[in-house]
């Protein structure tokens, strides 16, 4: 595993203070992703962890062949914490070259997402085959 500056930033102790929260997301994400993952993208570089006191987000840089994107799959813990922190995901974004945010996400983030200017793009449904 290449290691970028995640232990330096944030160490392992914030990542197993917002342990709690990623774990209660990662529910919702039909078993795309663990705990591990998590962590190695974070140690790899190539997922963010957003720690707030009661809460976190974790995001990714997505680069599509036409527009390059940050991806804020998991979110758990406090809703007023997380929507405090809106503009400086958006600013951090902006100052990697990105032109938009997507999030994925229980119907639920539809209302509170509203009231910062987010709209539904598209829904995604799943089928197990296994």
């Amino acid at each position: 595993m290449e290691k970028n500056n995640f232990n330096e930033l944030l160490g392992t102790q914030e990542f197993m203070r917002c342990k709690k929260y990623i774990e209660a997301a990662l529910k919702y994400t039909g078993g795309t992703h663990d705990l591990v993952d998590i962590y190695e993208g974070l140690y790899k570089g190539t997922m963010q962890l957003w720690p707030m006191e009661n809460s976190c987000l974790v995001t990714e840089i997505i680069t599509y062949p036409r527009k390059k994107v940050l991806n804020v799959f998991l979110g758990g813990g406090d809703l007023t914490e997380i929507l405090e922190m809106h503009d400086s995901v958006i600013s951090w974004a902006q100052a990697q070259g990105c032109e938009a945010l997507n999030m994925t996400g229980r119907f639920g983030w539809k209302k509170p997402l509203a009231k910062y200017g987010w709209k539904p793009l598209h829904s995604s449904y799943v089928k197990e085959i296994k």
